[in-house]
């Protein structure tokens, strides 16, 4: 998500990396993701606990 603010690399694999929408989409959608995923584990548990 940085990497759009700083200028172009000379080096065409970091030029590669900085174009990629990937990872800009990734590192935001990951919390709540990862949230409703352990909200589940543990809901299973606790079910699995009480059966």
């Amino acid at each position: 998500m940085i990497s759009k603010l700083l200028p172009l690399p000379s080096n065409p694999i970091i030029a590669a990396i900085q174009r990629d929408r990937y990872y800009c989409l990734l590192v935001p959608l990951l919390p709540p993701i990862l949230l409703v995923a352990v909200y589940f584990h543990w809901l299973t548990m606790k079910l699995y606990k009480h059966a």
